[in-house]
């Protein structure tokens, strides 16, 4: 890198090619007059994107006071392939550099067997499909009683207002800027829900109302409003941004070929019937629907969404949440830092097994802003202390201008009054 981290301290901040070290616990009053501005600056880039991982749900969820749901290993009960099974995703796991592996490395090791035994062992493939329904159904399951157990906690209003204002921080960019472009790997809702209640618009592939529907094209479509008293010059609606879900989301489904997002409000319940064949019909990673021209689709064109949204000149992307543990996705990042105009904030709870200092070692330093540990991580801290106020926020720019000018005047007026004298 050209620069020395010390990667055994608890909390780093690295910005502007400097390593600021810190102390067992930050202090916020010295620490905001660095990191605000800063990040100010950076969320004022031409190009922005934001990727969320399961830090994000994991945060809230704390902060209601709630357990969010774990990734433990997926138990499969033909004793001959759980060993196969447990084997690869654990090879993959280390191959990858993730580590320990977790529930969706064995799962998607599951499907990696499950297409060969097709082939040589039909009757063993059919209960090993079984086995991956029932893997998938206990994921849906437990991420819907996550959201329930979030809605029924004393403290969900407070959890929920800190995660509106941390979307807002970004998403309330000039008109003049591109919109921002949240990305995130969750299967649950927090993300929408938030949006949702914060007012904010959402752009994303799926067209209707009823039945909404995902579509391939790439049409920019945006919302638009007339001022009173002009007509012909429409302007951006402020606070709108665009959202994908690489990993999919526990609400698509896969019918007629199509992937519709169903009906199916946040923590709500779900009867038997929407697990009807979950290896086929549910959108989430790493299942996809088989068939040679459906087999990566659409995690391949969502992939393919966020390497064109972040590796432009003059793009930032941040980083909050998320383990490094994605291949693909850390390809396209390493791909977006060889432009030199473009930036990458990662903030994280912590370092993620090592995989995050694996990751910085091979990016240019000039290109990084690092706020990790605890402090640095901790939602509620971050958004309270560290990001930056709505970039729209009309009334504080004049506020402070009227300020400005009303001090100026008042200089003047000493002036004139001294000389009078």
């Amino acid at each position: 890198m050209g620069v020395t981290i010390d990667w055994d301290k608890e909390h780093i901040l690295f910005k502007n090619n400097q390593i600021l070290d810190g102390v067992e616990e930050p202090d916020t009053n010295e620490m905001r007059p660095e990191i605000e501005p800063w990040l100010t600056a950076i969320l004022q880039s031409e190009h922005l994107s934001l990727l969320l991982g399961t830090g994000i749900t994991n945060g809230i969820c704390y902060e209601a006071n709630v357990d969010p749901r774990g990734m433990e290993r997926a138990i499969f009960k033909p004793e001959s392939l759980a060993e196969k099974i447990s084997a690869h995703a654990e090879n993959e796991a280390r191959r990858l550099g993730r580590g320990k592996p977790n529930f969706e490395d064995d799962l998607r090791a599951a499907i990696d067997l499950l297409r060969g035994i097709n082939i040589l062992a039909p009757k063993t493939a059919r209960k090993l499909k079984k086995e991956i329904d029932n893997c998938l159904i206990e994921l849906v399951t437990d991420v819907l009683q996550n959201e329930r157990d979030f809605l029924q906690a004393p403290q969900k209003d407070s959890s929920l207002s800190i995660l509106e204002r941390f979307l807002i921080s970004f998403s309330s960019r000039t008109s003049s800027r591109d919109r921002l472009h949240i990305f995130t790997t969750n299967y649950d809702r927090f993300i929408e829900y938030a949006l949702d209640n914060a007012g904010i618009y959402v752009l994303d592939r799926f067209v209707g109302k009823l039945d909404p529907i995902m579509r391939m094209h790439k049409l920019e479509l945006d919302y638009h409003y007339n001022p009173p008293g002009i007509r012909g010059e429409p302007r951006y609606v402020d606070g709108v941004v665009r959202y994908t879900k690489m990993h999919g989301s526990l609400d698509w489904k896969m019918e007629e070929k199509n992937i519709r997002r169903m009906p199916l409000s946040f923590g709500s319940e779900v009867d038997e019937g929407y697990f009807a064949d979950p290896y086929d019909a549910l959108v989430i990673y790493p299942n996809s629907s088989k068939g040679i021209e459906t087999a990566y689709f659409p995690y391949s064109e969502l992939f393919r969404d966020f390497s064109t949204a972040i590796s432009r000149p003059n793009s930032a992307l941040v980083i909050y949440g998320y383990g490094f543990g994605d291949s693909h996705i850390n390809s396209i990042i390493h791909d977006m830092m060889t432009l030199p105009s473009t930036h990458l904030v990662i903030i994280s709870y912590d370092k993620a097994g090592g995989r995050i200092q694996r990751f910085v070692e091979h990016c240019n330093p000039s290109q990084l802003t690092l706020m990790i540990g605890p402090h640095y991580g901790n939602i509620r801290t971050l958004t309270e202390n560290y990001l930056p106020k709505s970039s729209i926020d009309r009334i504080s720019d004049r506020f402070y201008k009227i300020q400005e000018k009303r001090r100026t005047t008042s200089a003047v007026e000493e002036v004139q009054d001294g000389s009078t004298l």
